[in-house]
């Protein structure tokens, strides 16, 4: 798979970095005092200070209200599973908590989405079958 880049707003470097670095576990590249960059597994994403957005648009998977800007990484299961026990245990700001959807459907999955410190929210998901990510299935 080809690496993405995303670049996305922040309050203030020390707090993001913490967040993406000690809590995470994404290593740093390079920075400057207004931006840093990681390697969020696998892929690079620059974390830039800017001005919030004044508004956040949500919307509506298999029922549960999410943020509509959102980005994330698609983990394996075991994997899923350790990084949401670790997040747990340091009462990480969960907009949804840990949990299993789509359950039986060919897209069955593992989600929970979290903010980091400066209100971004983040995705994680895992599959509970490999090679699953673009199967239809049940997704309302």
């Amino acid at each position: 798979m080809t690496p993405f880049h995303l670049a996305f707003r922040v309050d203030d470097i020390e707090s993001t970095r913490t967040f993406y670095a000690e809590l995470l576990g994404c290593t740093t590249g390079r920075e400057a005092p207004n931006w840093i960059d990681f390697d969020f597994f696998g892929h690079q994403i620059s974390a830039h200070i800017g001005p919030r957005p004044e508004t956040e648009l949500t919307t509506l998977v298999a029922g549960k209200t999410v943020p509509l800007a959102h980005f994330g990484a698609v983990l394996g299961w075991d994997e899923w599973h350790a990084l949401a026990d670790r997040l747990r245990e340091r009462t990480a700001d969960f907009v949804l908590a840990p949990q299993h959807r789509f359950v039986g459907a060919p897209g069955e999955q593992a989600t929970f989405f979290v903010r980091d410190p400066s209100g971004n929210a983040l995705e994680f998901k895992a599959f509970r079958h490999a090679g699953a990510m673009f199967e239809t299935g049940d997704a309302a």
